[in-house]
């Protein structure tokens, strides 16, 4: 094999790979992408900015860049549920002739907060018990589901939280996590934190 051989194996997937990139930048450009705060081109998951302390990550395999990517919905289950099963009915509709932003757009019947309708600060809300946005790497994916309170938490925060409260309860699922079933510290609604063993 020759160095003009290499050369165009490098360039056969770097053209291959370009649709993904313009997919990923486009979704880059249009939305407040909360997670990673800086994307690269090795990166293929987004998670993205819905409002009310929600987003939804997206997971993009690069070799069908247009096709559904792996969705997580984080956040309320009364603001995320309604997009969870706006997206579920219409899933059938995906046109893969058409970017990954805008079917998602289409199948959750919403239009994704932007860099020029919103600020970045409205979305990335401190954990309302360490007060940071990031902590070890992770921002609060967690939220009271109260809809009064709505209070963001890192996973780890809430679970040692209510870890360490006497009327708390745990459990150990078969999964290799840890459940704990407790009160919100803001609201005393009930909420529940999930550790994962590692």
């Amino acid at each position: 094999m020759t160095l003009a051989d290499v050369i165009k194996q490098f360039d056969k997937v770097v053209v291959r790979h370009q649709i993904f990139w313009n997919c990923l930048d486009e979704i880059d450009r249009s939305t407040w992408v909360l997670e990673p705060e800086n994307p690269r081109r090795k990166d293929n998951a987004r998670r993205i900015a819905l409002g009310n302390n929600s987003s939804v990550q997206i997971i993009v395999n690069p070799l069908h860049p247009t096709h559904l990517p792996e969705c997580r919905f984080l956040g309320a289950d009364k603001v995320v549920k309604p997009l969870r099963d706006n997206m579920n009915k219409s899933v059938h509709l995906w046109n893969t002739s058409h970017s990954i932003l805008h079917n998602l757009q289409a199948l959750m019947e919403i239009t994704f907060p932007s860099q020029i309708s919103s600020k970045k600060e409205d979305f990335c809300l401190e954990c309302s018990i360490c007060y940071l946005y990031r902590l070890e790497g992770e921002i609060p994916d967690k939220v009271c589901e109260f809809p009064a309170c709505s209070k963001p938490f890192h996973q780890a925060c809430l679970y040692e939280w209510l870890r360490s409260l006497p009327t708390s309860n745990q459990s150990l699922t078969k999964y290799g996590f840890k459940n704990i079933y407790g009160e919100c510290p803001y609201c005393s609604q009930p909420i529940t934190a999930r550790l994962e063993d590692k």
